[in-house]
């Protein structure tokens, strides 16, 4: 390591962990300026920003258009003249053309000037990332210079391998300062965490860690930005799920630099970090697209009362519309708790009956229907009806529909297509059935700093405790066409989040026909996904950007012969060899 070190002896640092909105060039300068003058009152000399702040996190292929990238750069140039007033120097992200080559890049402003500019090296290329596809990687880095300090810029998946961290330490970096745009999902920032004191551990070098908050399309940032020292304790924990400009004082001793203790939020763990992610993420959709509020249908089930539940805590509950449209085959159940759920929430409710559109429908196609028996199609009349009449009231009046759907009923297709999936956005898209139960039991007893909703109890206990169903038919339940739920989110995961075997699968103590069942119905309804609307990612594997399957596919893991070897397991838990389609 080189020996070139600076005789400063104390640095303040403030980290801008903000929510940006792509595009929104013009914006997002006003916000970096109005945090710098925060920063400068609070005495810091240097403001770091989060991974691309002026484009925001990701701009996916606007970030191709020359135009945009000229935005950016003219954006970069008039900050960096605000640094001639001698207040705290920028260190700030944007997308960088040089040449032939389009770079996510990080510039460092000061004394009115772009005095240099580092460029992202590892370019993620899997789950929701997709930079190799508009970005150009650049070379290993070496420090930057600020006001004699010697600062390493590894940005975001710089710092999951070593080369990069390491090319700077062995340059003369005396401190690391990354910056990200990391997306939350369950057990992410214990990831964040493992990657940051590997780092550590090779270098020696105290690591601060800056994200992003907010959401953007199916992704939710969560922020929870720290600070660890060369020992790798904590110095400083921002919150999550929060807008914050924080300072980090550092002091440099005998041993280097080391960062002063500060701020120790508490995060969020496990199903409240899902839920205020939910939250933000529905919260930031309606906000960032302008709409003046939404409208979903009220149920009296257990998916939309959990999104009027969100809905309210994102946006508070005079921006919240909830609509009973009730049919022959609505219980007093659902009327009942449906209309106790709205008041709960505080939410304008209102009853729409469907009966006169759903028969006249059926009076319309009665001479094509002729001869054929009442079956599935006219139980999604129901459902078409429905979302004709939230989509009016969209139109209407300009309030975006919240579509309801829980992952379960998304994987196996349990879902309309202009009907119930009908909607702008989705707060539970991303939740399995068994997960909204617990998240609506989690929302009784407790909710985000930030919610805009009531207290206490919002989801009557007996929407929680009944049975679902549809009520599309007399008498109906989700399990008439479905396993238990316990036992379909376990095989769920199993082939969506961890692309399992078949055959590991009823290892695990599942039925062979109800796993084979389950995977076919899963790709069968893969054009139903295509189509339907974005919702909030929580899992390691969303259908949206994570999971890409063809529509057309004939594969099928339980179309293939069993071995021997395992057709005494599958017989030994009383399985069988056929295929059947569930009954929808």
């Amino acid at each position: 390591m080189l020996a070139m070190t600076s005789t400063r002896s104390s640095l303040t640092i403030a980290l801008a962990q903000l929510n940006p909105v792509v595009g929104d060039v013009s914006g997002n300068v006003a916000k970096a300026r109005e945090a710098r003058r925060e920063a400068a009152a609070q005495g810091a000399d240097l403001i770091l920003f989060s991974e691309l702040f002026l484009s925001a996190y990701p701009p996916e292929d606007l970030v191709l258009k020359p135009a945009f990238q000229d935005a950016c750069r003219e954006a970069l140039e008039a900050l960096a003249r605000d640094t001639s007033d001698g207040g705290p120097g920028m260190l700030i992200g944007l997308p960088w053309r040089e040449g032939e080559k389009l770079h996510n890049s990080f510039a460092l402003l000061d004394h009115g000037m772009i005095e240099a500019v580092r460029h992202k090296v590892d370019l993620p290329n899997y789950g929701v990332f997709d930079e190799k596809r508009v970005f150009d990687a650049g070379p290993l880095p070496g420090p930057i210079v600020f006001r004699g300090v010697r600062i390493g810029v590894p940005i975001c998946e710089d710092i999951w391998g070593p080369d990069p961290v390491e090319c700077i330490a062995e340059t003369g970096g005396e401190l690391l300062l990354v910056p990200n745009g990391s997306p939350y999902r369950r057990g992410v920032m214990d990831e964040r965490l493992n990657a940051a004191v590997a780092r550590i551990a090779e270098v020696g070098l105290p690591l601060i860690y800056l994200n992003q908050v907010g959401g953007q399309d199916e992704l939710v940032f969560d922020g929870a930005s720290f600070a660890l020292n060369p020992d790798k304790r904590f110095a400083v924990q921002l919150p999550a799920f929060a807008e914050t400009v924080s300072l980090v004082k550092l002091e440099k001793g005998a041993d280097g630099w080391r960062a002063v203790d500060g701020e120790k939020a508490s995060l969020a763990a496990g199903d409240e970090a899902d839920y205020a992610a939910c939250v933000l993420g529905l919260r930031d959709y309606v906000e960032k697209n302008r709409f003046p509020g939404v409208v979903l249908g009220l149920s009296g089930g257990i998916d939309s009362a959990l999104c009027a539940a969100m809905a309210v805590d994102a946006l508070g509950a005079d921006r919240v519309h909830c609509v009973m449209m009730p049919y022959r085959f609505t219980s007093q159940d659902s009327l009942k708790d449906a209309k106790e759920c709205a008041e709960r929430l505080g939410v304008r409710y209102d009853i729409v009956p469907i009966a006169e559109p759903v028969e006249g429908f059926e009076a319309a196609l009665k001479p094509l229907f002729a001869g054929t028996s009442r079956d599935i199609t006219e139980e999604n009349v129901q459902s078409r009806a429905r979302g004709v009449i939230l989509m009016s009231i969209s139109n209407k009046f300009g309030a975006m529909v919240v579509t309801t759907g829980n992952k379960s009923e998304m994987s196996v297709g349990y879902a309309t297509l202009y009907g119930d999936m009908n909607g702008g956005f989705n707060p539970i898209k991303d939740l399995y059935k068994m997960e909204v139960y617990r998240l609506s039991a989690l929302r009784n007893r407790w909710k985000p700093a930030d919610a805009r909703g009531p207290d206490g109890v919002v989801i009557p206990e007996n929407i929680i405790t009944k049975a679902p169903t549809a009520e599309l038919r007399e008498n109906q339940k989700d399990q008439d066409s479905l396993p238990p739920y316990e036992a379909l989110d376990d095989i769920l995961v199993c082939l969506v989040e961890k692309e399992m075997r078949v055959a590991d699968i009823v290892a695990r103590g599942h039925d062979l026909d109800t796993v084979k069942k389950v995977e076919r119905l899963l790709y069968v309804a893969e054009y139903k996904r295509r189509q339907a609307a974005p919702g909030v990612k929580v899992t390691r594997r969303n259908f949206g950007r994570d999971r890409r399957y063809p529509i057309v596919n004939r594969f099928r893991d339980a179309g293939r012969e069993i071995a021997p070897s395992d057709e005494a397991l599958y017989r030994s838990r009383g399985a069988t060899a056929s295929v059947d389609a569930f009954d929808f």
